[in-house]
């Protein structure tokens, strides 16, 4: 619930410093995004430690003040996550973002952390710096867990670094 509430808070904050500023404005000529990360996984309980990487997909589609998102996580012990869901882009002060998400998705525990059922849920807290070309450097905290839809529910956490590149700068369209 802690997590909803946060969300509840950065939502607050966005609607009072509003959207339509020049930063924002620029942003939302970004278009597609595509997000790498290198993480800390099981940073909270360090039973099950490993390195984790991410790649992300974020859709500039916008679904009332959300945008759509997928990708895949894969720790250094074999765990991986294939998850799809939405998220917030709030631009705050000059080119810094939060970026509050949720994404249920497919998980297998490899040779690591047992998560006790395949359908996890993924919440997440991002901060970024946004450059002038558009790129991102940020900062995130997620947690994963399954609701208490298995018979356990322990739960994993991840701080991670990522970086945010517009799809069109990897992937020149015409």
């Amino acid at each position: 619930m802690r997590v909803f509430k946060i969300y509840g808070w950065v939502l607050g904050v966005a609607a009072l410093l509003g959207a339509s500023s020049p930063v924002a404005l620029a942003a939302s000529q970004d278009g597609d995004l595509l997000a790498f990360s290198a993480a800390y996984f099981d940073v909270n309980q360090r039973e099950e430690k490993a390195g984790e990487f991410r790649i992300e997909y974020r859709a500039d589609e916008r679904m009332w003040i959300f945008k759509p998102f997928g990708g895949a996580m894969a720790t250094t012990d074999g765990a991986l996550h294939g998850f799809a869901g939405v998220l917030i882009d709030i631009p705050l002060w000059d080119r810094i973002y939060i970026t509050p998400s949720f994404a249920p998705g497919l998980y297998h525990d490899g040779n690591g952390k047992d998560l006790f059922y395949t359908l996890e849920f993924r919440s997440q807290i991002e901060i970024s710096y946004r450059f002038q070309n558009g790129h991102r450097l940020g900062a995130s905290f997620n947690h994963i867990s399954n609701a208490n839809l298995g018979d356990d529910n322990p739960g994993v956490e991840s701080a991670a670094l990522t970086y945010i590149v517009p799809f069109d700068a990897i992937f020149r369209r015409r």
